[in-house]
């Protein structure tokens, strides 16, 4: 089994809630996994993920205030990248978890 896991106040519990709260919405991970390749504009982000400026916008807030992605303005254009190199590993762990799952799903059809 893993490590015992640490001890927790309220408030650290309150704050790790908030973090996932923020990767729980599927708009806000399409924008992570694109900022997988590096600083984008939110055109470009508008673009790739087909969601409305406006929605886009807000979700970018949403994660720049988490923490999550850092906010850089050039003129009349802002652009978005990764603040928290950490996403990555949690982002892999996840995904690879539920490939896992997966397989052990289809393995269980496919016997």
């Amino acid at each position: 089994m893993g490590k015992a896991p640490r001890p927790l106040s309220p408030e650290a519990i309150e704050q790790i809630a908030r973090r996932f709260a923020a990767l729980s919405e599927p708009m806000r991970l399409k924008l992570i996994h694109a900022l997988f390749e590096g600083e984008k504009s939110v055109n470009a982000l508008v673009e790739e993920t087909g969601g409305t400026q406006a929605n886009v916008s807000r979700h970018l807030q949403h994660l720049s205030q988490a923490g999550i992605l850092a906010r850089r303005k050039q003129g009349l254009q802002v652009f978005y990248s990764i603040a928290d190199p950490t996403i990555y590993d949690l982002c892999e762990l996840v995904c690879g978890s539920l490939e896992k799952r997966a397989d052990q799903q289809a393995a269980v059809f496919a016997g």
